[in-house]
This record gives C-alpha cells, sequence and structure tokens, in this order.
C-alpha cells in the first residue's frame, strides 16, 4: 500500500486516539483499548513499508504517550518478553475472543459426531484409529493394563517425539487458516473425530474412568492448545474473507500477525503437555485418584484462567488505568 492511502485509511482512528490521550477523553475506553493494540501494529507496518517517513515518528511518539499513561507503575513491563506474556497476549485474547468461543462450540461439535458416530457403529472406531492400534488396546485391557501404550519407549523419547508432533499439528491448524479457514476447520475436524472415537471406544469397553484419568493428565493442556491455534487459524481466515477496512493484503498481513502471537503462546502449554505424557501419564495407574485428578484439574484450571478469564482482568485494567491515567 502506499504511504499516502495507509495515512488517508487510518487518519481519523489515530485523530481520535490522539485526542482521547492527550485531553483524557476516556468515555468509550472499550474502543479506546482497543485502538491502542491497532496502534501499535500500525506502528509495527510503518515501520516496515515507511521506516523513513514522518508517520513512523508520529505513531511511536503517540504511542509512547498512550504506553507511559497504560503503564507508567508496570516497570517490569517495560521489558518484551514479559509483556508478551502478561499483556499483549491476553489482550489480543480479549480482542478475539469470539475466534476463540468458536473454536470450542466447533471442537465441542465434531468431538460429539465422533463419540455418536462411533456408538452408532461398530466398525468407526477401527476407520479411524486402525485395526493394528485397536487391537493391541484390546489386548491391553484383557491384561488389566488399558493404558499400557503410554509406558512403551524412555521418557524422553516419549517427551520429545510428542511434543514435536503437538507442535506440528497446532503450526498446521493455524498455517492452513489461510484457506480461509476451512484447512483450519479441517485439521480440527480430524483430531476432535478421534477423539471422540477413541473416549468412546474407552467407555463401551467399561474403562472409560481408567482412561480419563490417564489421557486427560496431559490431555487437558494439548487438547486445550490445540483449540486456541485452531482459533489463531480462523482469525487467519478471517483477515483474508473479512478484511474490512483494510486492504485484503494488509489485512491478512495482519490476520498473520496476531494468529502467530496467539500460536507461539500456546507453545509452553504443549511442551508442558509433552513432558506430562512422557513423564507422568505412564505412571497415573499407580497413582491415587486424588493426584491424578488434581493434576488434571490444575492443568486445566491453569490454561483455562489464561486464555478465558484473566484477558477480562487485562482489559478491566488497562480500563481503569486509562479512565484514571493519574493514578497508574
Amino acid at each position: 500500500m502506499r504511504e499516502v492511502a495507509f495515512i488517508k485509511q487510518n487518519k481519523e482512528k489515530w485523530l481520535s486516539f490522539e485526542k482521547a490521550i492527550f485531553n483524557n477523553d476516556f468515555e468509550d475506553s472499550d474502543q479506546l483499548a482497543s485502538q491502542y493494540v491497532q496502534i501499535i501494529n500500525d506502528l509495527s507496518y510503518a515501520q516496515t513499508y515507511y521506516p523513513k517517513s514522518k508517520v513512523v515518528v508520529y505513531l511511536n511518539q503517540l504511542s509512547a504517550k498512550a504506553f507511559q499513561n497504560i503503564y507508567k507503575t508496570k516497570r517490569e513491563d517495560t521489558y518484551r518478553f514479559v509483556r508478551f506474556w502478561k499483556t499483549e497476549v491476553p489482550l489480543l485474547a480479549y480482542q478475539y475472543r469470539k475466534f476463540i468461543y468458536i473454536a470450542f462450540a466447533v471442537f465441542s461439535l465434531f468431538t460429539a459426531i465422533g463419540a455418536i458416530s462411533a456408538a452408532n457403529d461398530g466398525e468407526f472406531v477401527r476407520s479411524i484409529l486402525g485395526d493394528a492400534y485397536v487391537d493391541m488396546t484390546l489386548e491391553n485391557i484383557e491384561a488389566g493394563d488399558p493404558m499400557a501404550v503410554y509406558k512403551q519407549g524412555s521418557n524422553w523419547g516419549g517427551f520429545i517425539w510428542i511434543t514435536i508432533n503437538n507442535l506440528r499439528v497446532g503450526i498446521l491448524a493455524f498455517a492452513t487458516g489461510v484457506f480461509g479457514g476451512l484447512g483450519t476447520l479441517w485439521i480440527l475436524f480430524k483430531n476432535c473425530i478421534m477423539l471422540g472415537s477413541f473416549q468412546y471406544f474407552f467407555f463401551e469397553k467399561n474403562v472409560f474412568w481408567e482412561s480419563v484419568r490417564s489421557i486427560w493428565i496431559h490431555g487437558a493442556m494439548e487438547i486445550f492448545a490445540i483449540v486456541i491455534e485452531a482459533a489463531a487459524g480462523l482469525i487467519l481466515g478471517a483477515s483474508i474473507l473479512f478484511p474490512g477496512t483494510y486492504s485484503r493484503m494488509q489485512s491478512f498481513k495482519n490476520g498473520v500477525k496476531v494468529g502467530v502471537k496467539i500460536l507461539i503462546s500456546t507453545f509452553p502449554f504443549t511442551f508442558s503437555a509433552g513432558f506430562l505424557e512422557g513423564f507422568v501419564t505412564r505412571y497415573s495407574d499407580s497413582m491415587p485418584n486424588w493426584l491424578s485428578v488434581g493434576i488434571i484439574l490444575i492443568t486445566l484450571s491453569f490454561i483455562s484462567y489464561y486464555y478465558l478469564i484473566y484477558p477480562f482482568k487485562v482489559q478491566r485494567e488497562m480500563k481503569r488505568e486509562l479512565l484514571n491515567p493519574a493514578t497508574a
């Protein structure tokens, strides 16, 4: 996009934000908080394509002033790494929360389809999981150890292989969003159908509880992370299909930027899930119920809080500081 068109397209938004920041006019704080994120994105875009332009200086000054008002007393947030996890990702999760909700709704629907299909077709599980896996699991169930598959291989080998595979699935879920979100939905569909049929299989064989207390030790964070990665893919797809006031290319670039940040935010959870699967899940049969259930609840609560609750807390804090910059 030419610089003149870029300025013309965003001028009103910048002036509105500038007026609010410099005149302490914070009547619509929700919009103002959203605009702050957009200003940062515009600054990054201008630095990339118009590095010597005065618009870079202007946006830099504007964002710096806003930053001082919002984060004046939060010295630790001046460190980019801390700010990314503590503020930037939660704000993105809040701003794009509808995509997260949609991803969870689709996840629930597809998983239910997998379970219902397995319940109504005796061969469905084999068509999804394969004869070799089903036969092996049946042998393990008969031997009294239905979760024996998680005891195969070494701890470190399992951790590394599982983590790499989960990272691959997450990256694919995001990257295939470039096909208008359809690729993301397909990746989610395949994994959810597998999950639904997998869990129904254990239910049918009367070892459902044994599967839950083992699989979800690592599965709570693993599956949750995949859903968040799918939300990032849907954001990418929407940026192409619904560019709004931006050109389609600029909207796409913004979608990539937002999606990548959300994708990266899931990596620590993916690594944690891999660690749990490699080093903890294999010992679940020797754990008391309270310990395995406790691990599941703690991991699920932590990742749920970060993506579903904490973003609202960060947003409220930003609104408060925008409304009362003198006390920030």
